[in-house]
């Protein structure tokens, strides 16, 4: 029999709690850590979609990157993330989440973001520190592309997401060294400039972040929150899978951005 805990302890190989950054809770957000599951669902986030998805397929537990309190509180009806707190608890729903452990780790949502924008020579930029393989982790990547014009590159990043639209900063250079960081990581804007990268590929920039690029002469790039994310529910359903032959992983077929371009 499969537990919440043997899933739990499964997802701290591939995203161990110590990579997580000092601010952040990860790890079991609610549920039994002795429950029985055979049918695990994963998604972005764990939202009220999500939640009655994961009902509607029988799943005893769902897997987000996103936490499903972000902070600390009641859980009442009162609110959105309460709510959807008490449905999954309600149905005897188990949550765990993997949130900047799994940004930064081996493999992770931003070394699945460089492969899906076909970087090479994938690194990390500014490591903490290394795994037990001895392998660089840490939250943003760089790597190289053919060298071409920003608006070809940036065809090839709506094609590759699947990005509505991009909010971009055109800082005058062409691109070849590039560097990205899933979700909101335009505070690491100097991070991708000390790394001679051009290009620096996001999401959730501010005003004042744009401005910063282009007079620092670097080509930034706002492709979305989920759009630079949700590419790694596919890994973790696939290593969920692999590990877990016994169990149904399915990855959401419901959930998808819920903002629109006018």
């Amino acid at each position: 029999m499969t537990t919440v805990k043997d899933i739990l302890d499964f997802l701290e190989t591939i995203a161990p709690g110590y990579m997580k950054e000092s601010w952040d809770r990860v790890g079991l957000n609610c549920g039994h850590l002795d429950a029985p599951v055979t049918t695990v669902l994963v998604a972005l986030d764990p939202f009220a979609d999500v939640c009655q998805e994961a009902s509607e397929i029988g799943a005893e537990l769902l897997v987000t990157h996103h936490a499903l309190l972000w902070e600390q509180g009641f859980i009442t009806d009162r609110t959105e993330q309460g709510r959807n707190a008490l449905y999954l608890i309600e149905n005897r729903i188990a949550h765990i989440n993997a949130h900047t452990n799994l940004d930064c780790a081996p493999g992770g949502v931003n070394d699945i973001l460089a492969e899906k924008l076909g970087l090479q020579d994938i690194s990390v930029i500014d490591p903490k520190g290394t795994d037990p393989q001895g392998r660089p982790y840490g939250l943003l990547r760089c790597g190289t592309v053919e060298e071409q014009g920003l608006y070809p590159f940036m065809e090839s990043v709506k094609k590759a997401l699947g990005c509505q639209k991009l909010k971009f900063t055109d800082g005058g250079r062409t691109v070849r060294r590039v560097a990205v960081g899933g979700g909101a990581c335009g505070s690491e804007l100097m991070d991708a400039v000390n790394a001679g990268c051009d290009t620096f590929v996001t999401s959730d920039i501010k005003y004042n972040q744009f401005w910063d690029a282009r007079s620092m002469g670097i080509n930034l790039i706002d492709a979305g929150h989920f759009h630079t994310e949700n590419p790694v529910c596919v890994y973790l359903t696939q290593q969920l899978r692999q590990a877990f032959p016994e169990l149904t992983v399915a990855m959401s077929a419901w959930h998808a951005d819920c903002a629109s371009f006018y």
